[in-house]
């Protein structure tokens, strides 16, 4: 039985034994090159992988090669081709090469028949260490580790899913308890007669870790406990990578930082292992610990500048153009102020928050007023609010208290004046489980808000609210995901007068119901359509990525809102839109078609609502 023994890496496909120049021309060079084409009949992912790497294809157009050297080239191809096919799994392959002169311009011709690939037959994962330091350790789930291997028994044997099958074995080892887990041996033995690899994997979990004292430089101008009350990690805590992670998205989020580094200062670790090593500098195998290696954490920063103003220009589908002016301030009586003026075509806001550095219990607390003017099919409104705010969580879990004052005054054309008063409270909460915050293509998202204003302090209607949201990404297959969307609200109360129009509901619009204007849905009130007791929107999408990050969309929406669940009829829309992976998030273009309004509408939008 012929074996061939894999122990490192199989050079990648731009870095097998090709030709690195074009070869020995003779005495008198073609003044001109050589013009030919090439076909290649592979099956699958193979035909790309040789158009891609042969030298005949990469020499093409090259001034200095001519018919002899063309032939050389045809006859190498046979060759090279079994080696690039050989990292996808085929080590029999059938490869013939011929060159056609029959016509105007030759034809370089490659047929492959890879025949049967190499499947892994046997999976030898080996592991050492990873043994419990102290009486406070739990056991390491080796099975889950295993479990969890990328390239199973069966499975075909791939160059780079071997290499990413180490890499992420190592690296779900290293995410957590054992930073310094090393390979220690790999191996991959192939028998191409029989069709089987044999894998072998040695894994050095190294010393068990725990987290030690925060270490915090780079400060000069804010409190050190801006950075110390949003540590959530303990001395004496297991190492884990995500719970840095998370320390340093919370200290980014604060506005303080232009730059934030949250690492395990493993200095003195690697002190240890320098001294480990021999004269010849070879390592010597790691000697049982009797107890964990304690690792600092340590934060760098860049501080912000105290004060900060931005000005900017933008357009929105949902309410016209926008022109923005923003000034910031770290330090007001030592908190945090963010203001913002914003007119928009349909909108007018004025607002000004205080923020106060996150308590040790992670508690954030603001307040602040603002003002804003809205003019939305035939109602206009102006409301002024102050409010105070408690939030607490994180990013995949969130909540928050919101205390608010609001002053309504309300204009709908050939209808009297009304104001009203209202302080409600409102409790908002937000659970995430997205496999990527930014991009997400699995996953879920879940809002709910339940408050109102029921006490008659400065209260001229008093009324109970509630409002959920929904949002769920489901990959169908490696180029397909399906999206589906949901909201629905609603609002209890003697009258809907004198309830602010701000804690009603309306639909349409861009993250709403595609193919009708910004909150062009809800209840006709005179000329106007005004906001509704009752929500009921609900979306599905279905995306195809033909060429990442770039992909097509196809959706249906449907919703409505009234002031009457028999009336809660929903009017959908449907289109196509076009689709772009942003580095700040998904950028969608939809052409919609609303079908109760007979026309076609265009909506853009980047990312989701929440």
């Amino acid at each position: 039985m012929a074996q061939i023994a894999v122990t490192v890496c199989l050079a990648a496909p731009a870095a097998t034994a090709l030709a690195q120049e074009p070869p020995a021309a003779p005495q008198q060079a073609a003044a001109r090159g050589i013009d030919y084409s090439v076909k290649v009949d592979a099956p699958g992912p193979l035909d790309d992988l040789l158009e891609e790497n042969l030298d005949l294809v990469r020499w093409q157009g090259n001034p200095r090669l001519d018919l002899d050297q063309l032939q050389r080239l045809v006859k190498a191809a046979p060759e090279q081709a079994k080696i690039l096919i050989a990292t996808e799994g085929y080590y029999s392959p059938k490869v013939s090469a011929g060159l056609d002169t029959s016509g105007a311009k030759p034809v370089a011709r490659i047929t492959v028949d890879p025949g049967q690939p190499v499947l892994v037959g046997d999976v030898d994962l080996v592991l050492k260490g990873f043994e419990p330091v102290g009486a406070d350790s739990r056991p390491y789930d080796s099975a889950d580790l295993r479990n969890h291997w990328g390239l199973p028994v069966g499975r075909r044997f791939r160059q780079a899913d071997w290499e990413g099958a180490k890499r992420n074995l190592l690296r779900q080892v290293m995410m957590a308890r054992y930073p310094r887990a090393q390979l220690a041996e790999s191996s991959a033995i192939v028998a191409p007669d029989m069709h089987r690899a044999l894998l072998k994997v040695v894994l050095d979990s190294g010393p068990e870790a725990r987290f030690g004292e925060l270490h915090v430089e780079g400060l000069k101008r804010y409190s050190r406990t801006i950075v110390s009350n949003l540590n959530r990690i303990r001395p004496g805590q297991e190492y884990n990578e995500a719970a840095l992670q998370a320390y340093q998205a919370r200290l980014q989020d604060t506005g303080y930082f232009s730059t934030v580094e949250v690492s395990a200062d493993m200095s003195a670790a690697l002190s240890e292992d320098i001294d480990a090593m021999g004269d010849d500098q070879k390592a010597i195998p790691r000697p049982p610990v009797a107890n964990p290696a304690i690792l600092p954490v340590l934060v760098r920063v860049t501080e912000n500048k105290q004060k900060n103003v931005d000005v900017g220009l933008g357009y929105s589908t949902n309410t016209g153009a926008r022109a923005q002016l923003s000034y910031d301030d770290l330090d007001v009586l030592g908190l945090r102020m963010k203001s913002n003026l914003i007119t928009e075509q349909k909108r007018q806001t004025a607002r000004a928050d205080f923020y106060f550095p996150t308590t040790e219990k992670g508690y954030s607390d603001s307040f602040g007023a603002g003002f804003e003017r809205t003019d939305l099919r035939g109602e206009v409104t102006n409301v002024a609010t102050v409010a105070g705010r408690r939030a607490w969580g994180s990013p995949l879990l969130e909540r928050s208290l919101t205390l608010e004052y609001l002053s309504e005054r309300r204009l709908v054309e050939g209808i009297e004046t009304r104001r009203s008063n209202s302080v409600p409270l409102t409790f908002s909460w937000t659970k995430r489980a997205l496999d990527n915050l930014v991009l997400p293509t699995r996953g879920y998202v879940l809002n709910a808000q339940f408050g109102g204003a029921v006490l008659p302090l400065l209260t001229d209607q008093r009324f109970l609210r509630a409002s959920t949201r929904f949002i769920n990404y489901r990959p169908l297959g490696p180029s397909t995901n399906l999206i589906v969307r949901g909201e629905a609200g609603v609002l209890g109360s003697s009258h809907k007068a004198g309830v602010p129009s701000t804690f009603l509901f309306r639909a349409g619009g861009d993250q709403s119901v595609r193919g009708y204007g910004y909150q062009e849905l809800g209840v006709r009130e005179g000329d106007a359509i005004v906001g509704g007791r009752y929500l009921l929107v609900g979306s599905v999408e279905y995306q195809y990525w033909f060429k990442p990050p770039w992909g097509v969309a196809f959706f249906y929406d449907a919703g409505n809102a009234a002031d009457k669940i028999s009336d809660l009829k929903p009017e959908s829309g449907y289109g196509i839109g076009a689709r772009w992976r942003s580095p700040v998030g998904p950028i969608n273009v939809d052409l919609a078609y609303g079908q109760a309004l007979k026309k076609a509408r265009l909506h853009f939008s980047l990312g989701f609502t929440f």
